[in-house]
């Protein structure tokens, strides 16, 4: 019989001993993948890229594409009046009941640019750059509710613990700054998104990917000052050591994480000097600062999306913008004063970041996406004021740069903006087109978990190849 010192014994040597048979197998299996796996290090791409970065405007709610860029005088004609029960069987929505009547839209609508694109008079800055903006007027989704409907948008699954769309780039093709993340996260408006970080998680990749939230104010990166009574020699032999140490465990078992926890290390080192810099906003010209609405040292969304062009400019990969209260049930969230009200913090900024970009030479590699989780429903709820419910079935993203086709509307939707019922396009078609624009095959774009193999858009999507310029 085996005694208990035996089996203490033989956990001893598999386990604790590093020319062990447990940590030889494991090293020899793992530890030729971990820098590869981990390293944020630039890595060429499945095949030739249009663009080089993403800047995701996410407005976290669900904008009303009926009241800003898709309007339907038919709706408006058959306001009040209850849809056939016919045409809402089957479906599901998180608050209407039945008998739910539709909602004509008060917004006076107009045509802009050479293309001729309309626009709700709520963005009356954006109506500038129509000429450079791809409108998909026919997107669907699959999910209703807020939290899971942002996972699925970024992830590819209404399920905690994907990566999301940002870590996937960076695992994919690593990042051209050696000093700043490669996937960056900022935020705006009244509270953080629901789904939290969830929706900038590398789930089962390394961590290495996973998005960086920067905080609002003039500091946004805790803890990077150095501390009292420290000079820079000093810090830098304190990394050199924790990196030396690091690298024997790492070559003792291999784990891909001790690897993240190097790069964490350095990138921290290299940020002090790179961060003061880069979230430094008078260094741009009064000029640029009126463009965007920005004010230097005071959190906006028009600060971050000035902060992403210059993100973007110094190599990160992946930045991605939320900004909520987009969420116009009714009541103190409506679609009259609360929608006017998010539209301006956000119109101006949004067209500012178009031409920046494009005065900067940035706009040809640099796809910059907008869009929510889901749109609004034709039928209106009433809560005091009027809104509308989540709608899953039509509703309006747009796109610019990056290799897009500029001045260009693919899609439409029914008489009353209820079905997408041409060139319809799914988050997962929009997810693997976002990759295929920086050069990946979101079909080949994979990692092995628990025995198969995943990716960003599960076993759907296709590239939306008539929006590619």
């Amino acid at each position: 019989m085996t005694t208990i010192n035996q089996m203490a014994a033989r956990r001893h040597f598999f386990r604790d001993c590093g020319v062990g048979l447990g940590s030889m197998a494991l090293a020899s299996l793992l530890q030729k993948d971990a820098a590869a796996v981990s390293s944020i290090a630039p890595r060429p791409p499945h095949f030739e890229p249009k663009a080089k970065a993403v800047i995701f405007l996410f407005m976290a709610g669900g904008p009303s594409h009926l009241e800003l860029f898709d309007p339907k005088p038919e709706l408006n004609k058959l306001h009040d009046q209850v849809p056939p029960e016919s045409f809402v069987k089957g479906k599901r929505f998180a608050f209407l009941k039945t008998g739910a009547k539709l909602l004509g839209c008060k917004r006076k609508f107009g045509q802009y640019g050479q293309s001729g694109m309309t626009l709700s008079e709520l963005l009356p800055y954006q109506r500038e750059v129509v000429d450079d903006v791809c409108y998909l007027k026919g997107m669907k989704t699959d999910v209703f509710n807020h939290g899971p409907a942002k996972v699925f948008l970024n992830t590819g699954s209404p399920q905690f613990g994907r990566p999301s769309m940002g870590s996937w780039v960076s695992y994919g093709i690593g990042s051209e700054s050696n000093s700043l993340p490669a996937f960056v996260v900022l935020q705006s408006g009244g509270r953080g998104p629901r789904g939290g970080s969830a929706l900038w998680s590398s789930g089962f990749l390394p961590t290495v990917h996973q998005g960086v939230p920067f905080l609002k104010g003039a500091n946004p990166i805790l803890d990077l000052e150095t501390p009292k009574g420290i000079d820079p020699k000093q810090q830098g032999d304190f990394v050199d050591a924790v990196r030396d140490l690091n690298r024997q465990r790492l070559q003792s078992v291999g784990d891909p994480e001790i690897e993240t926890r190097i790069a964490a290390y350095e990138m921290a080192f290299r940020m002090q000097t790179s961060a003061p810099e880069l979230v430094d906003l008078t260094k741009e010209s009064q000029k640029t600062l009126t463009q965007y609405g920005a004010t230097p040292g005071r959190p906006s969304f028009a600060a971050n999306c000035l902060m992403a062009r210059r993100l973007v400019e110094r190599g990160v990969r992946f930045v991605q913008l939320y900004h909520t209260d987009w969420d116009h049930h009714g009541g103190g969230d409506n679609l009259e004063t609360s929608l006017e009200y998010v539209c301006r913090e956000t119109d101006r900024a949004c067209a500012a970041l178009i031409k920046d970009l494009k005065s900067h030479g940035l706009l040809d590699s640099t796809l910059v996406v907008w869009g929510g989780e889901f749109g609004r429903t034709p039928m209106g709820e009433n809560r005091g004021t009027t809104g509308r419910d989540h709608h899953i079935d039509a509703y309006t993203m747009w796109l610019a740069g990056g290799g897009i086709k500029p001045g260009y509307v693919h899609g439409k939707t029914d008489e009353i903006g209820y079905n997408a019922i041409e060139n319809q396009v799914h988050v997962h078609d929009l997810q693997a087109t976002i990759l295929h624009q920086l050069g990946l095959d979101h079909t080949k774009l994979t990692y092995r978990f628990q025995g198969r193999d995943y990716r960003l858009t599960d076993v759907h999507g296709k590239v939306v190849k008539e929006i590619i310029a």
